[in-house]
């Protein structure tokens, strides 16, 4: 048994594949990456359950932006909750805030009754609650599996100091072990740094590379999104860079 995890983030059937062939223990399926995640179709999870068969857990995030959700915004997440939990989804990732900045907890319960027996993955808005140690405790009760966090820091190489006291917290308690998932700007370059500092073992990275669309005809200057990404440019998960980080993992533990 591996004593590691390394989950890839993927929002396209492509990337998913890509992630397995590469070495991937698991993946985190959402759509829209670019702007932080959201929820992905039932359709989308289907079609990657056909074509990869290691464990998919599925980001449920609404919208962009805060994680203060309206009362239609709860109910759509548990409604989603239940759906992909009746998909057969391995794993949910979820979470929601108060307006003060702490871990929503009665949302939270209800979010876990719905998942039923399936693992949750508290997400990044973790990394912008006011009190991370707190938050931890609070979600360590709940019994969630999984917190993915950068230490609170644009990325997690700037939060390591938080992310070895949140890894130090989790060994603390074998039993009902909350899991530290380590994220935002990963590479190989400095995974070694992080794992050495943190004493982390689970780690969230996207391997993202620049694909070119195929497209020929190209109309230029007409956004349908974010003006500050070409539409004729794809992200995609590359293998290589998967495979790179699996062999790293590999041989360090």
């Amino acid at each position: 048994m591996k004593k590691y995890t390394l989950e890839i983030c993927v929002d396209s059937v492509e990337s998913a594949i890509n992630a397995q062939r590469g070495g991937a223990a698991r993946l985190e399926l959402c759509s829209g990456l670019i702007i932080g995640g959201t929820t992905p179709t039932k359709s989308l999870f289907e079609e990657v359950r056909k074509n990869v068969d290691i464990p998919i857990n599925v980001l449920i995030r609404p919208r962009f932006g805060d994680f203060l959700y309206s009362d239609y915004e709860i109910n759509i997440i548990r409604n989603e909750i239940k759906m992909f939990r009746e998909a057969g989804v391995d794993g949910i990732v979820a979470g929601v805030l108060t307006k003060d900045g702490e871990i929503d907890m009665e949302n939270m319960k209800r979010f876990i009754d719905e998942a039923q027996n399936i693992p949750i993955t508290f997400h990044r808005a973790f990394d912008v609650c006011k009190n991370p140690i707190k938050a931890f405790h609070q979600l360590q009760e709940l019994k969630v599996r999984n917190i993915l966090t950068s230490g609170q820091a644009q990325d997690c190489l700037k939060g390591k100091k938080l992310l070895k006291e949140l890894v130090d917290l989790s060994n603390k308690n074998n039993e009902n072990k909350t899991e530290i998932l380590v994220g935002a700007g990963l590479n190989i370059k400095n995974i070694e740094e992080i794992a050495d500092f943190t004493g982390a073992v689970n780690f969230h990275f996207s391997a993202k590379r620049i694909k070119q669309s195929k497209m020929e005809y190209k109309k230029q200057d007409v956004n349908m999104g974010l003006k500050e990404f070409d539409e004729f440019k794809i992200l995609e998960t590359d293998e290589e860079l998967v495979r790179e980080m699996a062999d790293y993992l590999q041989k360090r533990f």
